[in-house]
Parts: structure tokens; sequence; C-alpha cells
């Protein structure tokens, strides 16, 4: 699926770190910042989580509210957030099902081998659910400037 700025952004059903559901629905009324990355743990990744938690207060004062999609198990974003004292929720989509609404589950290639994974991407959502910017050449160490512009 292509999205495109303007376009009512998909709702999802999935659980974040601790279980629990977590829809889009429930955050109408609020800015989100839906951002995928490929991999917990991982050198880019963590950058890229760690750039946010630093501007969480920033990103909070102009009103978002920051979710973090990655293919990962519920138990090794426990130990990401643990680790790098994240504030936001982090959704388990271990189905794929939330990167496919999105587009963002691709086939990827490296170093010759072709496979399926994440395409880095954030997508910012205004109040009423509309998709008010993409952002598909992610800075991981300055997102939150790419974010708020």
């Amino acid at each position: 699926m292509s999205l495109e700025i303007g376009q009512k952004a998909p709702d999802f059903k999935s659980i974040d770190q601790d279980g629990n559901e977590i829809t889009l629905s429930q955050f109408k009324g609020k800015k989100v910042v839906l951002y995928f990355y490929p991999k917990d743990m991982t050198p880019g990744c963590t950058t890229q989580a760690c750039d946010l938690r630093d501007n969480y207060d920033k990103l909070l004062s102009e009103g978002y509210v920051v979710l973090g999609v990655s293919t990962d198990s519920k138990e090794r974003h426990q130990k990401f957030i643990a680790k790098h004292e994240l504030p936001f929720p982090l959704i388990a989509d271990e189905n794929q099902s939330v990167h496919q609404a999105y587009g963002t589950w691709q086939l990827k290639k490296t170093f010759g081998k072709e496979y399926m994974g994440t395409v880095r991407t954030t997508f910012v959502i205004d109040e009423e659910g509309i998709l008010t910017d993409i952002i598909k050449k992610v800075k991981t160490k300055e997102h939150t400037k790419q974010i708020i512009n």
C-alpha cells in the first residue's frame, strides 16, 4: 500500500511492550509520530530511539504522541525500553500487520541477498488521523528535527 500526505492514516490493532492492546484510533485528538524501524538493539535504531527520547519533552510540548513499531517481540521491546530508558510505547508487530497497512514491509536487498524487512519510515498524523508528513529518508541522529520542521 502506498500512502500519501493528506490521506487518512490506516487504523490498526496490535500490542505494546506490555501486551496491552494498542490502536491508532485511541489517539484521536492527538498528533502522532508513528515510526517504523527495523530492529531493537541495533546501532541505527538505537540512535533514532535515543534522539526521540532526548527530545521527548519537546515533542510532547508540540502535542505529539510517539509510537515506535518493529517486528520485535514485546519481551525484546521491554529490554530495549529498559536499556535506553525510552519514555514511549513500542508496538510488537510480529505478524507485520501494521507494517502491511503502512507499506513499510518490503523486499530489501543486502549483499546480494533478498529478504522481506522493514523500510525505516516515519508517519506524522494530525489530530483527525490525517497524514501530514511521511519521512522516508530518516536521519537517525536528528530525527526530531525532521518531525518538527
